[in-house]
């Protein structure tokens, strides 16, 4: 049976590309071992997704490997060689503040645990296509040299066209700090451009905004939005760091990702790089979150802020995803913010 290996497939950009490509009649391998209950304690376990998955599909089959594990992950390569049409890699360490901790954790999962999947995949699959989930971050500090105005409930950028259009592939990642979490996803986020052009594979780089949905088990250090809600619900308390609250993302929820590796298995390329998101429409500053979130919710949110911001973090981002949709013109987003919060309120008050 036609198969895709889902790495990460308990978190949130995993379970929905499982459940997507399983409802496409492909038998899902999942490769999931709830690394992020360690990176951010149990609040953001994913082993409630893992039991969603084993009962509701079929041909869902989980394996509980880490990813820096090229054995065991070998060992399942090798098992279903004949079957893998696809790799779908979403496991990784995804949080600055996290990784300034453990520098030396944060790259073996993220740039060596990539490398392990896309060897094995050239070595057992080379004619399957390779689905990375990448990041922003690869950018580094360079969007925050784009020129703003402040406004009363977020920055700006100056230039209309780059507000109306968002931020596209041609900004560099050269000469800029990144974080440690960022450099460590440009290892990977190259090495799978690398490989598609360097061995002709079939891959490609998805370079996200915020991604989010009702599955997200939000912490801290990662997923703001879900975790804004979860704060607004509990009566925990949110902190802000710096920008006043006012710097913008653009969030994409976790389906309408899924559909686009969907439409890119379809019609795979070489060495692709798009970036994905929400894009301009979709895009809202955390003052602005707040306010929404409390007025979907009935809940006041309790937040503070520190003046001083996250190394690395930005003031605005928003994905350009022009490129992606010509390349993928079927390929259309069900989700905008305002419904993306709505599915995060009431997830979490069924939670």
């Amino acid at each position: 049976m036609d198969s895709v290996l889902v790495t990460g497939s308990s978190g949130l950009v995993g379970e929905a590309a499982s459940r997507l490509f399983h409802s496409m009649g492909y038998r899902v391998i999942g490769i999931d071992n709830n690394m992020r209950a360690e990176f951010f304690g149990e609040v953001a376990s994913t082993d409630g997704a893992k039991a969603g998955l084993i009962r509701d599909l079929k041909n869902f089959h989980h394996f509980n490997i880490d990813i820096r594990d090229h054995q065991a992950l070998e060992n399942v390569f090798r098992e279903n060689k004949n079957f893998i049409k696809g790799v779908i890699h979403c496991a990784a360490q995804p949080s600055h503040d996290w990784a300034a901790k453990n520098p030396r954790m944060d790259f073996d999962v993220n740039a060596v645990g990539t490398v392990n999947l896309l060897e094995l995949t050239r070595k057992h699959n080379p004619e399957s296509f390779f689905i990375f989930m990448s990041t922003n971050k690869v950018y580094g500090e360079h969007p925050n040299r784009l020129i703003f105005r402040e406004e009363h409930s977020r920055w700006s950028p100056i230039e209309a066209n780059v507000v109306l259009s968002g931020i596209d592939e041609n900004m560099s990642i050269d000469q800029t700090v990144h974080s440690v979490f960022g450099v460590s996803k440009v290892a990977a986020d190259l090495m799978v451009q690398e490989y598609g052009r360097y061995f002709d594979m079939n891959t490609v780089v998805f370079r996200g905004g915020c991604l989010t949905g009702p599955s997200h088990a939000g912490a801290e250090l990662h997923g703001f939005l879900s975790y804004m809600v979860k704060c607004a619900i509990s009566g925990a308390q949110y902190q802000i760091f710096g920008y006043k609250g006012k710097q913008v993302r653009d969030n994409i929820h976790s389906e309408d990702l899924a559909k686009a590796f969907l439409e890119f298995s379809g019609n795979p390329r070489k060495g692709e790089v798009y970036n994905i998101g929400g894009g301009p429409g979709s895009d809202i500053s955390l003052l602005e979150a707040i306010d929404r979130i409390q007025l979907i919710s009935g809940k006041n949110l309790h937040w503070t802020q520190q003046a001083r911001n996250r190394i690395g973090d930005h003031i605005w981002y928003v994905s350009n995803i022009s490129k992606f949709k010509r390349d993928y013109p079927s390929w259309k987003m069900e989700h905008n913010i305002d419904s993306i919060l709505e599915d995060i309120v009431r997830g979490e008050h069924d939670h």
